[in-house]
């Protein structure tokens, strides 16, 4: 697959505390540079994006963070992952490194925190990509609308027990995790998921290996920030905005489903023969188009 080879200068590994937990980001040099976020999806890490980083590292400050619960960051001391808490921990990168206005590059859960950030802090954000960041379709989010909050509660304690039993699946050797990386996602080519698995494995005492991130970041909470309240944030964000898709991905469409005309400045990109994962499926179109979205004034 072109395009998929490393330079053997990765990022500098630094960390920042939000809400006394160590949170862990990777920084691709070049300070003096605009800022550029990458922000990862759900079960996810910061390296990840370690092709499309070194492909816009000569004319951006790349920060890659990995959320709370992913890569070498902290988990949770209280195994709640909501959508204001990853928000605040956002906020604080931002805050904390003296930041100015940035720009944000970013996947499916990244996506929607990005896309709410800038919501929220409109004067904070210069230009956001999102890789279908829009979170659930509409039709989705009916269905969970129309269950009351005594069994969305049920549902979410039964949840929380469950994965409270749940062990970290251990791995006999990084050639097995390999292979559970490329069950999972079968579009990556051989190199990507060797990547991949590398950064997001520990080596447990026993030798083994098993996946960084927390099991509780696959459980949703049982009440977030509505829809309406979302919708209005994506209405408040003054900056352009692309939101990418997948043709070949299970997520539904924001122009099919409506949800693009929430946004003032937003143009919707569908990425032909890509999957979810547009940037690694498509990685040299994804990057040539992010770059001119990105220089744009």
């Amino acid at each position: 697959m072109p395009g998929v080879s490393l330079d053997r200068t990765g990022p500098a590994s630094r960390v920042y505390f939000s809400e006394r937990l160590r949170l862990h980001y990777a920084d691709w040099g070049n300070p003096e540079a605009p800022p550029l976020i990458l922000l990862h999806g759900s079960r996810d890490h910061c390296r990840n994006w370690d092709w499309v980083a070194e492909k816009l590292r000569s004319e951006w400050h790349v920060l890659a963070p990995d959320l709370r619960g992913h890569g070498d960051s902290a988990w949770s001391p209280g195994a709640h992952y909501s959508m204001a808490g990853y928000l605040y921990d956002l906020a604080q990168l931002i805050h904390q490194q003296e930041l100015p206005p940035v720009r944000i590059v970013s996947h499916s859960l990244g996506g929607m925190i990005a896309l709410r950030y800038a919501g929220i802090y409109p004067e904070r954000v210069e230009r956001l990509v999102a890789i279908e960041g829009l979170g659930h379709s509409p039709k989705t989010l009916a269905r969970r609308a129309e269950r009351r909050i005594a069994e969305r509660m049920r549902r979410w304690i039964d949840e929380q027990r469950a994965l409270s039993g749940r062990l970290p699946r251990r791995y006999a050797s990084i050639e097995e995790a390999l292979h559970r990386m490329q069950e999972a996602n079968p579009r990556l080519s051989p190199e990507q998921a060797r990547h991949l698995t590398v950064h997001g494995v520990n080596q447990n005492e026993d030798g083994s290996y098993s996946w960084k991130f927390d099991n509780y970041v696959r459980s949703e909470p049982p009440y977030e920030m509505t829809q309406r309240e979302t919708e209005e944030l994506w209405q408040s964000i003054l900056c352009p905005v692309l939101l990418v898709y997948g043709s070949e991905s299970w997520a539904s469409s924001p122009v099919e489903d409506g949800r693009a005309r929430h946004f003032r400045n937003a143009e919707v990109w569908t990425v032909e023969g890509a999957g979810h994962w547009v940037h690694h499926d498509r990685l040299d179109l994804f990057a040539d188009r992010a770059t001119r979205f990105l220089r744009a004034r």
